[in-house]
């Protein structure tokens, strides 16, 4: 499939498109910075500024990009790093800067040109919205954040913008703030978020103490650079993990938390009570697919040991435990979303479930799988959100899948649109680039060397994906209309935009094929070769096999129990009446929030009430203790001060006021007084020379 016997030769001379590289992410922060003084009924001045300053990052993107693929082609395996010194503590610089590689380079693409889709879309559906105006500044200030994060060549910098992008997810979630529930979740997604990003940070300080640089690559002497990672090596942590494992695991954390892994997930689903369009941007191309991105970026520290010693990169502790997490989480989040009536929250538990196998893939297969299940998945993942604003846009707000059905006749373009990011998702073979990306993820599962269940959690996953997508689509656009408005088709700027990403989610699949690999060949700087009999090979044909048999059981026995039928809406499920217990506890999430409530949030609570006892009965009664001690000290001072000290001082005071008056009357100015008092004091020297005996 690919010949790696073909050297690249390094190119790490930063070219004039990586010095203007900060230009992508500082164009749609500095709209958003002018979008903010606006008068709120600048509408159309706000839009045009996101929108014209994300569009000159998307081609500014593709500048990069294309330098980045001209270099691969002729042989040069680009890595261009531009780093400064940002501020000097004591004799210890700290140093950012930005890096252009394959990896940065196509996400730069796929952010900027599907956040312009989002964009443009979000003209039609936050139209009449009052604060349409700080709507597109959170937007652009969003983007900018996640750009930032790309682009990072030093962790600190990364994190930076990454706590940026958790302040903006945290205004768009709760960006209707009228609605409790719109707060509530955007507390929780802001919190949930920051328990990883302890971690996070913990793993930063740990990796700055041991290689004493933040910058990835800095011409050999970067922190996940080989001189690095050969230090990181030797120092043990506990329980034998080498130092490089346990960082991994910390920053692994962090990502954890933005991108919605078991047990740090439960933010992600409320998220839906911000407006469709952030539920396409942060689940789809942006905040959700940070945390791959930066397990893709750190890589190197990840898979450190395993190269080391000559074995196969997933089996590092790190990776290890990245693969087991996203297995689980797929799995867990795809058993969820079937019992789902809200047709947000099953694309929003189909996103975590998605995220589990990017993570899956990257412990199992590399950068190359898992980042190629997260760029396809961006669009396909933004065309369904996108979609299901049009479908709750074309109904009148409502998210209820039981009570719609029929849309296909009224929403045409949104049902063609829709029924590609389905299949897209479904991993349909062949023509759908869902299919080549998961794909992948399975191959790589199936080979992996230390066990064979996350390919079996992975696999049955996918059957529920094809299931509870085909019960969605079901519900909402076949059968008879249960709704109580006349639903109607979006307009053409939404429609628009839903057009591109279908498009997008099937061509996308030709750079990921066995027969021309050319999306990990560019990853991983190998050339890529179109090798038809690739499609022959019995592995491939195995696996091709089993995606049609997990297709065809999750998207039959979905038809089969829901397809063109019209149930009414207080009407039970198919999959309620067959299995209620069952059904019951997926409804209610596995009772995974509830579990939270009764342990973690209780012991906080309870906590709160005793830090809360602590500071009224111990801490405030030694406060009140210390406080009367002075004020008793306080009185005794002024007792001796008023008395003791001012008397004292009053008494000397009126006896040299006394003695000065007396002085005042001698020292008048006549001399006649001074000559009698002279005389006077003659004579009694003389009385006393004389009583002396003196003569």
């Amino acid at each position: 499939m690919m010949q790696e016997a073909v050297a690249f030769t390094p190119q790490v001379d930063a070219s004039s498109i990586a010095r203007w590289l900060w230009l992508i992410p500082a164009l749609p922060i500095f709209a958003a910075g002018i979008i903010s003084v606006l008068k709120q009924p600048r509408r159309k001045l706000a839009s045009s500024l996101a929108i014209g300053s994300l569009g000159i990052s998307f081609l500014i993107a593709i500048t990069a990009f294309a330098h980045v693929l001209n270099g691969w082609s002729h042989g040069y395996a680009v890595r261009e790093v531009v780093n400064f010194s940002w501020l000097t503590v004591g004799t210890q610089a700290v140093e950012l800067g930005w890096v252009l590689d394959p990896l940065s380079a196509v996400m730069l693409v796929m952010v900027t040109f599907v956040g312009l889709l989002i964009f443009i879309y979000s003209t039609g559906y936050m139209e009449h919205d009052e604060n349409y105006t700080r709507f597109f500044c959170f937007l652009a200030l969003f983007a900018g954040a996640m750009l930032g994060v790309v682009i990072a060549n030093s962790i600190l910098l990364l994190f930076m913008c990454w706590e940026l992008v958790g302040l903006t997810s945290y205004l768009l979630i709760g960006f209707w703030y009228f609605k409790p529930s719109a707060a509530a979740a955007a507390r929780k997604a802001f919190i949930t978020t920051r328990v990883g990003d302890i971690f996070f940070l913990l793993g930063i300080v740990w990796l700055f103490a041991q290689t004493g640089t933040l910058l990835f690559y800095d011409h050999g002497a970067g922190s996940i650079e080989t001189l690095a990672l050969g230090g990181l090596l030797v120092h043990q942590s506990h329980w034998g993990i080498t130092a490089a494992g346990a960082i991994g695991l910390l920053i692994f954390a962090g990502a954890a938390g933005k991108s919605g892994q078991l047990p740090l997930h439960v933010w992600l689903p409320d998220a839906m009570e911000g407006p469709t369009p952030v539920s396409a941007l942060i689940h789809a191309a942006t905040m959700v697919a940070a945390g791959v991105y930066l397990i893709a970026r750190v890589y190197p520290l990840m898979s450190a040991g395993a190269i080391a010693h000559g074995e196969a990169p997933g089996t590092t502790t790190a990776l290890m435990v990245v693969t087991w997490v996203g297995a689980s989480t797929a799995l867990f989040a795809a058993l969820i979303a079937v019992a789902q009536n809200d047709i947000k929250r099953i694309l929003a538990y189909s996103t975590v479930s998605q995220l589990g196998y990017m993570m899956a893939g990257l412990g199992v297969g590399g950068v190359a799988v898992g980042m190629f299940h997260l760029i396809t998945h961006a669009f396909f993942k933004a065309l369904l959100f996108m979609g299901s604003g049009s479908v709750i846009h074309g109904v009148h707000e409502e998210q209820d899948i039981r009570r719609m059905g029929g849309l296909r006749k009224s929403m045409p373009i949104t049902f063609i649109t829709y029924a590609v990011g389905m299949l897209a998702l479904c991993g349909v073979p062949i023509f759908f680039s869902g299919f080549w990306s998961k794909d992948a993820i399975l191959e790589s599962a199936h080979g992996w060397p230390l066990s064979r269940a996350p390919y079996y959690m992975l696999v049955f996953g996918a059957v529920l994906t094809a299931f509870y997508m085909t019960r969605q689509v079901s519900y909402v656009f076949f059968g008879q209309y249960r709704g109580h408005s006349h639903p109607h088709e979006s307009p053409r700027v939404m429609t628009t935009p839903l057009a591109i990403l279908a498009v997008s989610a099937v061509a996308l699949g030709v750079i990921g094929t066995p027969a021309w690999p050319w999306f990990r060949a560019f990853l991983e700087n190998h050339p890529a070769y179109v090798e038809m009999h690739a499609f022959a090979e019995p592995a491939w044909l195995m696996l091709l096999l089993t995606s049609f048999v997990i297709v065809i059981l999750g998207i039959g026995h979905g038809w089969w129990l829901y397809g063109n039928k019209s149930p009414r809406a207080e009407e039970p499920d198919a999959l309620e009446k067959a299995m209620p217990p069952v059904w019951i506890v997926l409804a209610n999430r596995l009772y995974i929030d509830e579990l939270y409530g009764a342990t973690v949030i209780a012991f906080y609570y309870w906590w709160a009430k005793v830090a809360d006892w602590i500071d009224r009965e111990i801490w405030g009664d030694i406060v009140a203790t210390i406080t009367l001690t002075f004020k008793g000290w306080a009185r005794l001072n002024k007792f001796l001060d008023a008395n003791m000290v001012d008397g004292a001082f009053d008494k000397g005071c009126e006896e040299i006021y006394n003695g000065g008056g007396v002085l005042a009357r001698i020292q008048n100015g006549r001399g006649q007084i001074y000559l009698r008092l002279l005389a006077v004091a003659v004579v009694i020297l003389a009385a006393i020379l004389i009583w002396s005996g003196r003569p």
